[in-house]
């Protein structure tokens, strides 16, 4: 997470208590340490966000605060909010939890007019029917793409065939009925998708591979754009 967005999520976490929230409460939500949150707090009480409190007694946000309204079109809003109820249908969890908090941020700072189309939308979006995977998170599954990890799972086939693989991540892809993960196969010694719902178990390795600058999102992306495939099929497109 960036500095400055856990520096508004602080003045968010704060906004409207009525009793002090203490340092490791705020460091637990935001998953830093509580000396992390010590220095935000400082960097923003210097800022002159009127923050009221002491380490070991907790944080207040002074009344009548507020942040300067964000300036968006009514069609920006209502993307924002129907892109957030997208994200519910995906399955996983920090996500549908991000894009919740991306709702909540909107409605405290953008202006009175608009909050009613963030409230009350004119669209409904239907429940996706994407099977939520036991074997991995998808949050690791994002991480390790960030970090260049290397992954080794279980992953049982449409046929129940279990092998062993250890795979490079590299982008998540959402339908409305699966979630794939692209990966380069060290078994295969080629591309692959693989069924996040198919992953029976999962580890992250210490072992890092070369992202290349980008060189495997390209071979990947032009293997796929030579061969247009479904997210059924073999190779680069079909779940292994």
């Amino acid at each position: 997470m960036r500095r400055a967005d856990r520096l508004f999520d602080i003045i968010q976490a704060l906004r409207g208590k009525s009793q002090p929230t203490t340092a490791a409460a705020l460091a637990e939500r935001l998953e830093v340490t509580v000396r992390t949150i010590y220095r935000d707090i400082a960097t923003l009480q210097a800022r002159r966000i009127p923050i009221e409190g002491a380490p070991g007694l907790g944080y207040l946000l002074r009344k009548g605060f507020d942040l300067p309204p964000l300036m968006f079109t009514i069609e920006e809003v209502e993307a924002i909010t129907l892109g957030a109820h997208l994200v519910q249908r995906i399955r996983d969890p920090k996500l549908q939890d991000a894009a919740e908090s991306v709702l909540s941020k909107l409605q405290h700072t953008i202006p009175g007019e608009l909050r009613s189309h963030l409230l009350s939308p004119r669209f409904l979006v239907s429940e996706g029917d994407t099977v939520r995977p036991d074997g991995i998170e998808l949050r690791d599954v994002r991480n390790t793409i960030r970090d260049c990890r290397k992954i080794h799972i279980t992953y049982r086939d449409e046929q129940d065939r279990c092998t062993q693989r250890t795979i490079w991540p590299i982008a998540t892809l959402y339908y409305v009925d699966v979630t794939l993960i692209a990966a380069w196969c060290e078994l295969r010694g080629d591309y692959r998708h693989f069924r996040a719902e198919r992953i029976v178990e999962s580890t992250i390795l210490d072992a890092v591979f070369a992202a290349g600058s980008g060189q495997l999102m390209a071979e990947w992306m032009a293997k796929r754009t030579m061969q247009p495939q479904k997210p059924d099929e073999r190779s680069a497109g079909r779940p292994d």
